[in-house]
């Protein structure tokens, strides 16, 4: 390992992002003996209540970033829709890790999708869409039903629309344009997986086992690891599909790949996310290294850890629809259970749709977990 490259324990990392996954980047970070520094758009973010220091500015203010920047050792994200202006006046002065070509991929689905496909990945079918021709054009290839998406932005279900008709068609073009759309064709997927690999600029390459998971409304709901025996063949495809686009992609730091496997058993790439990602919150209580502190090896260049699973385990999501009046739920239930552990995000305002936190629960099976968790979360 070339150590001119390796941000040692004392040093300071820098955050693109406040929401819930810097915080706990910054929780790992901080046991390492890092120092974290939060850039953020949003005072009082999840993030910002436990970073050393945090900087409040408009990721296109490139003083205010330069500044930022001049402050650490290395920088990384726990979003990637940040502007790329941001990045590339931060890399001025220090590594970004993930830099500029990853983000410009995961940011563009049609970039994304396209990449993907010209380095021989297995990706959903899709078409560019601008206008009502091509929405046509794209049935006539795809067939009905589809999913017509915005290119850019976009998460947890918003800027997207399924559509079986032209008239429908039509009609997700009005809300969703008139920037550059994507139509893919709809997967009638047996399971929803992802595998998150984690890569350093040294070329070490780690990759967790895959994880199952269901969602609820477009969100994430419950996820679940190890994979049921259904799930077991297919999860050396997925495993080898994401290590492949890590390594394809020159990733420095952490991504999670999501697939879908479909009637035949076959996985395709349904998003990418080059950071920490919701299904692997699990991570901390289950394996030996979480997927935060492997983002902090990764980013700081230090050797990976080995992920080894500790037990099987479930996380459930906990949305604001949970808090009544403003009240949070009463958790003396997890409190009482040994397998259970609970994550709230430091977020004041609950409402529905927003995540408030997460449960994780382990057990003896991911079947055990699962139900468990499920009870938890409603008291």
């Amino acid at each position: 390992m070339n150590r001119e490259n390796v941000v040692e324990p004392g040093g300071t990392i820098g955050v693109f992002g406040g929401g819930q996954l810097g915080r706990m980047f910054c929780h790992a970070a901080q046991r390492l003996g890092y120092q974290v520094v939060v850039y953020t758009d949003e005072a009082n973010s999840p993030a910002t209540q436990v970073a050393a220091h945090s900087v409040v500015g408009d990721y296109e203010d490139v003083d205010a970033v330069g500044a930022f920047a001049q402050r650490i050792d290395v920088a990384t994200l726990e979003f990637e829709n940040i502007p790329l202006v941001a990045v590339e006046t931060a890399q001025k002065s220090v590594p970004v890790r993930p830099g500029l070509q990853v983000l410009a991929v995961a940011q563009n689905r049609l970039v994304e999708k396209s990449t993907l496909k010209d380095f021989g990945f297995p990706v959903t079918p899709f078409q560019e869409v601008r206008s009502y021709s091509d929405v046509l054009h794209a049935a006539e290839v795809l067939g009905w039903p589809m999913v017509i998406k915005t290119a850019t932005g976009g998460y947890d279900g918003k800027g997207q629309r399924k559509v079986s008709s032209a008239t429908q068609a039509n009609d997700a073009l009005d809300v969703l344009g008139p920037e550059p759309l994507i139509a893919e064709k709809w997967i009638s997927y047996v399971a929803e997986v992802s595998v998150l690999a984690a890569r350093s600029p040294s070329g070490q390459i780690q990759v967790y086992p895959m994880f199952t998971n269901s969602h609820c409304n477009h969100i994430l709901d419950i996820t679940t690891v190890p994979a049921c025996d259904s799930l077991r063949g297919v999860e050396p495809r997925a495993i080898e599909v994401a290590r492949g686009i890590a390594e394809a992609m020159r990733l420095e730091g952490i991504i999670c790949v999501e697939m879908f496997v479909d009637q035949k058993g076959e996985v395709m790439v349904n998003e990418l996310a080059p950071r920490p990602h919701n299904s692997g919150h699990l991570t901390i209580e289950a394996f030996g290294v979480s997927q935060f502190e492997q983002q902090v090896r990764a980013v700081c260049n230090l050797p990976l850890g080995e992920v080894s699973q500790v037990r099987p385990a479930a996380m459930v999501n906990l949305m604001g629809d949970l808090w009544t009046d403003g009240h949070a739920p009463d958790w003396s239930r997890v409190f009482c259970h040994p397998n259970a552990h609970l994550h709230l995000y430091g977020k004041t305002q609950p409402r529905p749709g927003r995540k408030m936190g997460h449960l994780t629960v382990l057990a003896d099976s991911a079947e055990q977990a699962a139900q468990l968790a499920s009870r938890l979360r409603i008291g």
